[in-house]
């Protein structure tokens, strides 16, 4: 099969292509419906989970695709991909492989980066009986990112107030306010919840229903879209200073850490990585974010913007919605066959690097 063939041009083609392949692969599937809300042609909304487990594992390798919705579009290629191309007989003897296929089901059938709640999944993970993170700095630029008008005077104010904000504080600062996570405002941008969503505890009840206590190491690639240079795929870490030294070693030293600064993403809070020691405690737990470039920054930005708006009112009529659901789905997925191979490509290359990580551990 032809890379480009991997991927897909809608959720429902995406689910459709991932099952066949997970059949073909032999794999043990199942499915976690999420209630009460179907996709755009009436389908259901699921999470796929395929494993290719032996009997009593050391080791899982864990793939995770469309953790933001519409970012799906490129990790669930590179499942497909993994499937076809049997990447899996790389591994170890008494390593197994457990693919969890559009966690957020909702974001990439309706093409929106966060879920059915506005709650971006991967600010999502926070032990909620706990005081959550301050939105002081996400406030004070809330009303500029979602005007009350997507044209005409209100946009350019709104423009003209983000464009001040960062000439005055920086670009860095202005990314790390708007995307670290915020708690407050449950229409805006990076929304992280009051409490666990579905797709949270659909992710705890996978680990904790696929992984048994045999399995005292989890290897997990979490495939998003969006930042960086169009096509590359940067292996951002999140975790202690001992983790990331034994990353280094297995993955090379492109990885990036977020807690040292040298990642394109600002430092998150509530994120998968955080909590992956938690979801699997008996394993020690190695989360790499693989992360590839797409259109430039402020695009990107642009699209994230008019899609919150477009959603901050229920049903807003207005008729530039097909082009800013086309727009912000060319935001994270760019249908091109040098893209999806360069995608593909540097996704297969990591988990040669995991395999070959996993045989010497």
């Amino acid at each position: 099969m032809p890379t480009g063939d991997f991927f897909a041009s809608s959720y429902a083609e995406a689910r459709s292509k991932f099952r066949a392949a997970a059949h073909a692969a032999s794999a043990r599937l199942t499915a976690h419906t999420l209630p009460d809300i179907r996709g755009p042609d009436n389908e259901a909304l699921t999470v796929d989970v395929a494993a290719l487990l032996p009997d009593k594992p050391k080791a899982v390798l864990l793939l995770i695709s469309g953790t933001h919705g519409v970012e799906g579009f490129c990790g669930s290629g590179c499942q497909i991909g993994y499937l076809v191309d049997r990447l899996f007989d790389a591994l170890p003897p008494g390593t197994g492989s457990l693919l969890v296929h559009a966690l957020n089901p909702y974001g990439f059938a309706w093409l929106r980066r966060v879920n059915e709640e506005n709650i971006d999944v991967n600010r999502n993970f926070h032990d909620f009986s706990k005081p959550l993170p301050a939105s002081a700095a996400y406030e004070e630029l809330h009303d500029a990112l979602i005007p009350n008008d997507w044209d005409g005077s209100a946009r350019q104010a709104a423009d003209g107030a983000l464009q001040r904000y960062v000439a005055s504080r920086g670009a860095a600062a202005f990314q790390a306010a708007v995307s670290g996570g915020q708690y407050t405002r449950p229409t805006g941008l990076f929304y992280g919840g009051t409490q666990a969503s579905w797709s949270n505890a659909t992710l705890r009840r996978i680990l904790e229903s696929e992984v048994p206590d045999t399995v005292k190491q989890v290897i997990s690639l979490d495939i998003h879209a969006g930042l960086g240079p169009r096509g590359y795929g940067e292996p951002i870490y999140v975790g202690g200073a001992d983790g990331f030294e034994r990353a280094k070693q297995w993955y090379g030293p492109e990885v990036t850490n977020i807690a040292e600064g040298t990642s394109t993403s600002a430092r998150v809070a509530g994120s998968i990585a955080d909590a992956m020691q938690g979801l699997v405690p008996t394993a020690e737990a190695m989360h790499l974010t693989l992360e590839y470039g797409t259109r430039p920054i402020w695009d990107i930005f642009t699209a994230l913007r008019a899609d919150h708006w477009l959603h901050a009112i229920g049903d807003r009529q207005t008729p530039r919605r097909e082009e800013i659901k086309r727009q912000i789905r060319d935001a994270f997925y760019l249908d091109e066959p040098a893209w999806k191979a360069a995608v593909y490509g540097r996704t297969a290359d990591f988990i040669w690097r995991a395999s070959r990580g996993l045989a010497k551990a």
